[in-house]
Parts: C-alpha cells; structure tokens; sequence
C-alpha cells in the first residue's frame, strides 16, 4: 500500500512510518518544516499542516495513496503551533481532499476523553476534528488515546523518564489517574486498522489496563533504570502554577517544553477510558506499564537521557541569563573597569566602543540563544565571540592568564557547556 503520514516525525507518527516501511509498504511522511525525515520513507514532504487549509494543498500528495494516517497535533497555541489550524482546518482540508480524489480509508489520532470533557483549546479543537472527519463519505477511523509511553521519547514519554531521575519526586496537586497505553500496542492498532476488512467509521479509545497517578508512572521508569525509591514531595498550589507559567513562557519563545497550563489542565481531568471496543476490534491485549518496562533492559543512553532532561531547561536559562547579564554589566557597573582593561592594551580612541560593542554583542548572544527559532545561531555566535575574546586576551593582555580568577581560564568550561547545548538542542 501507498501511505500518507501527517506529523511523521512526531513520537507517534514516526514510530507508524518505521512499522510500515518495515512490512513493506510505501510511505509518503508529511512533517513540520524543519522536522526530520523517518528512515526509509519512500518520500518526505515537510509541510505546515495548519497552513494547509486548501484541497490543492494536499491534492498532489494524494496521487496513488492508498490510505491516510492522521497523527499532526499540537499542545498549546504558540507562534510555532496553530491548535486549531494543526486540528482542524488543515485535516478538513485534507479529508475533503481524500473524499473527492477517492481515497477512503483514513485513521485520525485525536485524544481520550475529548468526547466528554473539553477544558482546553487543545481538547475542543480535537473534538472539532474529530466531527469534521465523521462528517465525511470516508471510512474513517478514529483513535482516541491515552498518555502513550513508548522507548522513543518525546512529550509525556520524555517527562516520565525526567522526573524518574530526581531523588525527590514532586508530586503535582490535583492531578487525574492515566491509563496509559503502549506506544507499540497503539502502532499494532493501526496496521490492524489497514488490513482488507478492518471495521470503519468507528471511534475507539485506547487505554491501558491499570489507572495510575502520574508520580506512580515515574516511580516505575525509576525502578526500571535501577535507581532506588525517590522521595516523594507534594508541590504546593502556587509553586506548580509558578512552573506551569515558566513553561508557557517558554512557549511563547518558541520552545515546546511538556510542562505547560494546558497539560496541567488535561492531566487534571485525567486520561482514562474504557478500551473494551478497542480490544474486541483488534484482539490485542494492551500491556500495563511493567509488563511493557521489564520487556526490555534499561540502557545507559536511558539513564543519560533520564538524567539530562531537566539539566537542558537549566542550561538554556543559565546561558541568555549570563551573555545578557555581562552585557548589561559591562554598560553600568562594570564600564569603568572595562575602560581600564582597554586602556591597560593601549586600546586608545578604541577604548570605549570597544567595551561598548563587546557589551551589546554579549546581549545579542543571550538574546539569540533564548529564542528557539535562533538558539542554534545564538550558541555557534557564543562560541566564536569566546574564541575571539580568548584570542584578544591572549595577544592585548596576555598577564589575563595568570589572575588569580582566571578570566581567561574561565572561557574553556564557558566553550564545553555551549557544545553540551548545541548537542542537546533538538526535540525530537
């Protein structure tokens, strides 16, 4: 078969491109601008599904697919993710164009629970996607899942691991029970769904076989990496609400951090739902989480990862903080001192714009590097300007080596942790 993939590069998506190429078929993966192409795909078309609003927008993509696997979402409403154009008007115009080229079969991926309970933007527009595909003369399906858990990790299955590697484990107030369900039982689930016969025009919850608080979910992944039992502290009210703020501000700076207040708001609910449908449908017995975790060892890249992914927000708050705060040092408290080091290298005329320039660029730095959309530049910029920096102290003022608080000494661990950024920057 010929397949058509939206949000291929997601945990989903590119987990579904990897079965079928695998069994045989022909993949055609639609993925974020800028996102990365699954191995082996026949084709890749990187492509802004909300900004697809238009039949002739997927028409050409269309030709000779056989079937259509939608898994495009987004979490929360930022300049890099239009909810309701990502859920619904690209999807309409996708599945109207499926409805006039002749193709019928379509599986669409929204969300459990959406059909009783909307608190969210996300939740509503996925209802509303979920309708306008109903509407159609197509053989839909739609799959509405629970918090999926998977080896690949992204979203909710990248947090687990995170908070399964603090010794203490915060406990988030008011927080609902999760079903969650595996990611490769949610794959068999789709290939099962394209078989000659599968039933259509029918909506399944996928859901696990145990309900579980999240801390419980974490405190599983940190038995399973071999880590003793955490200490687990509730959070209080306003401490969580402050962290769910930083991540909508991060948000806002074109990060996609798992701790924003629309997840905060669909945890609250819970995701949990009755997969009974499901199973008969398909015969497959969902797996509880520890079956699926004692399935397969722990490897030190999980431990690396574990241990890693709260350290990432930190050092992408710690390094703007440090380039915009030096710059702001050197135009105030620190001017006059930065006018003594250029006139100690016979900096001249030069003295002054040069502490000014050098201030203004750590500032452009910080700023660069908070900016997701610009980080990488910010830290190759970081980079050089230290180099440059080392090599100017080095030839104006080589004593610099030999001060006490080594001011030029100082640059190297500066460089390393700008590399650790560079290599830990991507998402997914």
């Amino acid at each position: 078969m010929k397949i058509l993939i939206t949000g291929a590069s997601g945990l989903i998506g590119s987990s579904i491109c990897a079965r079928l190429v695998d069994e045989g078929h022909s993949v055609v993966a639609v993925t974020r601008p800028g996102g990365i192409a699954p191995f082996g795909v026949t084709e890749t078309v990187r492509l802004d599904v909300s900004a697809a609003v238009d039949i002739s927008d997927w028409a050409a993509l269309l030709e000779g697919v056989d079937a259509v696997i939608n898994c495009a979402g987004a979490l929360q409403q930022s300049h890099r993710e239009h909810v309701a154009g990502v859920h619904v008007a690209g999807p309409a115009a996708l599945f109207q164009a499926c409805e006039q080229l002749g193709v019928k079969r379509v599986i669409h991926f929204s969300a459990i629970g959406v059909d009783r309970e909307q608190p969210t933007e996300f939740s509503k527009t996925k209802l509303c996607g979920d309708d306008v595909l109903a509407a159609r003369d197509l053989d839909w399906v739609i799959l509405r899942p629970s918090v999926v858990l998977g080896f690949p990790a992204f979203g909710a299955s990248a947090l687990v691991r995170g908070l399964a590697a603090l010794p203490v484990l915060p406990v988030m107030p008011q927080t609902g029970l999760l079903q969650v369900v595996q990611l490769d039982d949610v794959v068999t689930t789709v290939l099962k769904m394209l078989s000659p016969g599968a039933p259509s025009r029918l909506a399944f919850e996928l859901a696990g076989p145990e309900q579980l608080p999240f801390h419980e979910v974490a405190a599983l992944f940190r038995q399973w990496l071999g880590w003793r039992p955490a200490l687990t502290v509730p959070v209080p009210h306003i401490l969580a609400s402050l962290l769910f703020s930083l991540g909508d501000f991060a948000g806002r700076l074109g990060w996609r951090p798992a701790m924003r207040t629309t997840a905060r708001q669909e945890i609250l609910r819970g995701a949990t739902g009755d997969g009974a449908a499901w199973r008969a449908a398909t015969g497959i017995e969902p797996r509880s989480l520890r079956e699926a975790l004692q399935a397969r060892p722990a490897s030190v890249q999980e431990r690396w990862f574990a241990n890693v992914y709260f350290l990432k927000p930190v050092i992408f708050v710690v390094l703007p903080l440090f380039w915009i705060a030096t710059g702001i040092i050197s135009l105030t408290a620190g001017y006059d001192e930065g006018l003594t080091l250029m006139n100690r290298a016979d900096a001249g005329m030069f003295a002054a714009p040069s502490v000014v320039a050098g201030a203004l660029a750590d500032i452009l730095i910080g700023a660069t590097i908070a900016l997701r959309r610009t980080s990488r530049l910010g830290l190759w910029g970081a980079v050089l300007l230290s180099l440059f920096y080392a090599a100017a102290g080095t030839v104006l003022l080589p004593e610099l080596w030999n001060e006490p608080l080594g001011p030029l000494l100082k640059i190297w661990p500066i460089l390393v942790l700008h590399l650790v950024a560079l290599a830990i920057l991507e998402e997914r």
